[in-house]
């Protein structure tokens, strides 16, 4: 086809062609586009589910794992969310009445970070104001940005009910979470102890695993003499005749501070150590060593070597073998304070390796977790307290009161105070210190202020993990089995929790700050445990059901307690870990909402939820804390699936910053782009590995967006005034037809199949392949001339568009999760009257479409066809042909190349206007070869192929017979 036919007699034939006539605009025009979308939608989640309850679907539940509600959504958020919409959308597309509820988490750190920041800008310190005065400023806080949250996931697409949102700090929240923190209390699990936890001294709180990240840091790191006091009988009396001079233990730390902590040293058991004797230091040295000839030192064999060099010592001699077992040692700064004048015993600990230091381990059993357990493990109780919540030692340690090891005000704040200093002092003062250094390593950081944190025993409360519950199991054997009945995709993440939970200690759940939901119980004074009284427990969170959780911290103990006497009775003012608040969403998000309890609906419970979908990091966070929780309380986990994404990273594969400039910022992309196109990156990248974005990925999209915006609108060109009138039996249909049923037939099992699984990609990626390879490069490309030049009633070109009607109502349908926007306006364009494209199920597809001899022929006819399409475009730049119309190829293969085109017109399949196949019966060469010849026949006027039969109908003189029949057609009707 030409754009202007070519006519002797002067008749302008452009009228008679049935070109695509569509209103689909072939530019999205996305970002003006999609808020009217929204707008005709309006509650479509409701009608959706309306929809399906109707119908009595099967109902499917996505648990919504919440964000955080602090400022605009950022480029996770957005993958994040969009994920979650193709699982729901897909799964009403699939015929399922699906509850997603979206909700936000509201308590904890990052939220009083900010308000704190926002109180001392105006001067307050937090101190300064009150408990009720700072919650009220953070509820409001996070209220805002729950709004402008919902309003962004809104614009993205996202479908949900958010009527019925779900946040952490709702009142009904807060006394669900209270409810099931007191199943913890009431069941035994709940206990208080005193450990070494991560502490930020800059915020004054413990911090959870989630909480904490990693930052190279360069520490001080010594290397301490203790001395040899006392032996066991067990050892020669070779060792105590070492006495002059004393041998002392090496040990080697990069946290100073906590040597005044110290208590005991650790050796490994299987780890040879000796006694080693100095015998000359090196010469030419800027500073006076603290080693000297003569002294003798007890480390690792297999480290001896490095120590020595690192104290400047030049020779040695080993003296003996030493087995640690039994010694003492006294404290480093004993000779200094009599504070520190009890022993320090060696204690065998299989944490101790000769990797690196000394081979042995100082321990501080209120600073580090192996220190504190190996303590306990050898019959220990007591541990020391050295270091206040503000990251200064205690007014009793001798030496070093109330100097800072962390700065937590002023333009300090976060680093490291004289403390490391003063220590390292002391020692060289106490003739103890036998060398220093510095290292770069990566050391723990709070998440939110950026600062190092310590490790601090203080008394917290805790759930355990070993002890048995009513089932006889322990919660970890419980978790671990829940995880074993549970499917991961991808299934790798079931191998990164479970290990997770083997070796995670009991849970800490106790937290030192204002905004979030208090561990609301008493505890008697006499005992030390908590209050086990049901009537209690239900005033408290009735209390806070009515209230919010700010009742228990002004309502009088009374209040509460009823019969019991409050002055026996210790409130409890500390909140609840921020994931316990998250891992408890599903008690109250599964479990039936009724409209006593606010909801605008009855809705039915369906616990455990079928999915929680988040980020790979949450397998110690969210899924970790949902897990415990669920199986501490209802002896299973709350769901039944978990799918997880990788994080989203720059085109350069880094991760993003906004110090860096390198972020994407999803609200500008569909500000200029459209929401469909962040929509269709999300679809097209392997969300469970690390993904990638930027400008150029972004154009990519673009590009892809465009092939199925493309396809779509030819198809509706095609289709235009398109009558169920004019439908072709699948009998009846060319051996054309039946392939691309056959395709259809094919992607809608792999379609179902990938949505069924959540594998988003392997559903737009065969599409875009289908309409750029079958539909684009071969369907239309042949079946153009029939559909525009064929009279209508032709059996071909009814056949071309009952299959083009069948393509696009599939394809509007599969891809309406992924592109919502697009395929709305695409179906509504066809059908303005039928309703949303999004209340769709997949069309069912014929099993009789399948058809592996049309398959298989079109497999064998498009190789052809690449030789012949390449042979066409050679003539063309040759200028031999100005288009295929112009040519009559001869194609020549062996005998039986062309089997595929029996019953098919050759020309039709090249797009030429004649062509013959010819079977070689000479040997030699199977290569298919192509002569293009001109095609030596009048143009048709009309559809400007070159055939014999132009001027065969007298009526019509410059038109193909096939051509002037169809206009007698359409001169007949106009």
């Amino acid at each position: 086809m030409a754009d202007t036919p070519e006519s002797p007699s002067g008749r302008d034939y452009r009228e008679t062609v049935f070109l695509p006539e569509t209103p689909f605009p072939m530019r999205g025009g996305l970002p003006q586009k999609e808020p009217l979308i929204l707008e005709q939608w309006g509650d479509l989640y409701g009608k959706l589910r309306a929809q399906r309850q109707s119908e009595s679907a099967p109902l499917y539940v996505l648990h919504d794992g919440p964000p955080y509600a602090n400022g605009d959504i950022h480029i996770g958020h957005a993958l994040n969310k969009t994920l979650k919409d193709f699982v729901v959308r897909s799964r009403f597309l699939l015929g399922y009445d699906v509850d997603y509820v979206p909700g936000w988490d509201c308590h904890g750190l990052p939220i009083e970070w900010k308000i704190e920041e926002e109180f001392r800008s105006k001067g307050r310190r937090k101190d300064e104001v009150s408990k009720d005065e700072f919650r009220s400023a953070c509820r409001a806080y996070a209220g805002k940005y729950i709004d402008l949250q919902r309003d962004q996931f809104l614009r993205l697409g996202i479908v949900g009910d958010f009527a019925n949102r779900y946040a952490t700090m709702d009142f009904k929240s807060e006394a669900a979470i209270v409810a099931e923190f007191h199943k913890f209390k009431n069941s035994g699990q709940l206990y208080r102890g005193s450990k070494p936890v991560m502490w930020s001294p800059v915020e004054r709180t413990a911090l959870a695993d989630a909480e904490i990240e990693y930052h190279d840091h360069v520490s001080p790191t010594i290397w301490v003499k203790f001395p040899v006091i006392a032996a066991s009988d067990d050892h020669d009396d070779d060792l105590l005749a070492f006495r002059n001079p004393t041998p002392s233990i090496v040990i080697w730390t990069t946290t100073p501070w906590t040597i005044p902590a110290n208590r005991a040293i650790s050796y490994g058991p299987e780890i040879a150590y000796g006694l080693y004797e100095v015998t000359a230091m090196e010469t030419g040295l800027e500073f006076e060593p603290w080693a000297a000839p003569g002294d003798r030192l007890i480390v690792a064999d297999k480290l001896a070597e490095e120590v020595f060099k690192a104290a400047k010592i030049a020779s040695w001699t080993r003296l003996s073998d030493l087995n640690p077992s039994g010694l003492e040692c006294a404290h480093p700064l004993a000779a200094l304070d009599p504070g520190y004048g009890f022993s320090v015993p060696l204690l065998s600990g299989d944490h101790v390796t000769d990797d690196a230091g000394t081979g042995f381990v100082h321990t501080a059993p209120g600073h580090g977790a192996d220190d504190f357990e190996v303590w306990k493990a050898h019959g220990h109780h007591e541990v020391p307290d050295t270091v206040d919540p503000d990251g200064a030692y205690y007014p009793g340690v001798p030496l070093f009161a109330g100097l800072k090891v962390l700065e937590t005000e002023g333009k300090k704040t976060g680093k490291f105070g004289p403390a490391n200093g003063a220590v390292m002092e002391k020692l060289i003062e106490a003739k103890n210190l036998l060398a220093r250094g510095r290292l770069e390593h990566s050391y723990p950081h709070s998440w939110r202020s950026k600062a190092p944190v310590i490790f601090r025993n203080t008394p917290q409360w805790f759930i355990r993990m070993d002890e048995p519950l009513k089932s006889g199991d322990t919660l970890r054997e419980t978790a671990l089995q829940a995880i074993d009945d549970t499917a991961f995709h991808p299934a790798g993440g079931k191998n990164r929790i479970r290990s997770m939970v083997e070796g995670r200690p009991d849970w800490l759940v106790s937290r030192q700050r204002a905004w979030g939901t208090p561990l609301a119980m008493f505890i008697d004074k006499q005992t030390g445990q908590p209050l086990h009284d049901a009537e209690v427990d239900a005033r408290i969170v009735a209390a806070i059901a009515e209230g919010g959780a700010d009742v228990w911290f002004t309502a009088p103990d009374a209040d509460f307690l009823g019969q019991h006497d409050p002055a026996r009775y210790e409130k409890v003012e500390d909140i609840l870990d921020v994931w316990f608040d998250s891992g408890s969403t599903h008690a109250f998000t599964l479990d039936p909402r009724l409209p006593e309890n606010g909801y605008a609906g009855n809705l039915p419970a369906h616990w455990p939820a079928d999915l929680y979908l988040e980020g790979s990091d949450q397998h110690r966070g969210w899924f970790q804390s949902s897990l415990l929780e669920g199986c501490g309380t209802r002896g299973r986990a709350p769901f039944k699936a978990v799918l997880t994404h990788g994080f989203t990273l720059d085109e350069n594969g880094e991760k993003m910053s906004k110090s860096k400039g390198n972020t994407t910022d999803p609200l500008t992309i569909i500000k200029e782009s459209g929401a469909d196109i962040l929509r269709l990156w999300v679809a097209l990248v392997d969300y469970s590995d690390d993904q990638r974005i930027g400008k150029q990925i972004l154009q990519t999209t673009v590009d892809a967006y465009r092939k199925l915006r493309n396809t779509v609108r030819y198809l509706l060109g095609a289709l235009s005034d398109f009558d169920e009138a004019e439908r072709v039996a699948y009998a009846d249909m060319p051996p054309l037809e039946k392939f691309i049923l056959h395709r259809l037939w094919e992607l809608d099992g792999q379609v179902r199949s990938a949505y069924e699984t959540y594998r988003f990609q392997d559903v737009v990626r065969p599409v875009l392949e289908f309409c750029s390879g079958d539909l684009s490069a071969l369907y239309f490309d042949i079946r153009k001339d029939s559909l525009y030049c064929d009279r209508p009633d032709a059996i071909r070109r009814r056949a071309a568009r009952t299959v083009m009607h069948e393509v696009f109502v599939r394809l509007t349908a599969w891809l309406a999760p992924l592109t919502p926007f697009t395929m709305e306006e695409a179906w509504t364009t066809l059908y303005p009257d039928a309703g949303t494209n999004c209340g769709r199920v997949i069309p069912q597809t014929p099993d009789a479409w399948r058809n592996a001899e049309e398959a298989a022929r079109w497999a064998s006819v498009q190789s052809v066809l690449e030789v012949v399409n390449d042979a066409l475009e050679a003539a063309r730049r040759e200028k031999t042909i100005g288009g295929a119309l112009d040519a009559w190829p001869t194609v020549t293969g062996p005998a039986g190349s062309f089997a595929a085109f029996d019953g098919l017109d050759a020309a039709e399949v090249f797009r030429t206007s004649g062509a013959e196949l010819v079977d070689s019966d000479q040997g030699g060469s199977d290569a298919i070869s192509v002569a293009v010849n001109l095609a030596d026949y009048p143009k048709c006027a009309r559809s400007w192929r070159r055939v014999p039969d132009v001027g065969s109908d007298a009526d019509y003189p410059e038109l193909s017979a096939r051509d002037a029949d169809a206009v007698r057609a359409w001169d007949a009707t106009h």
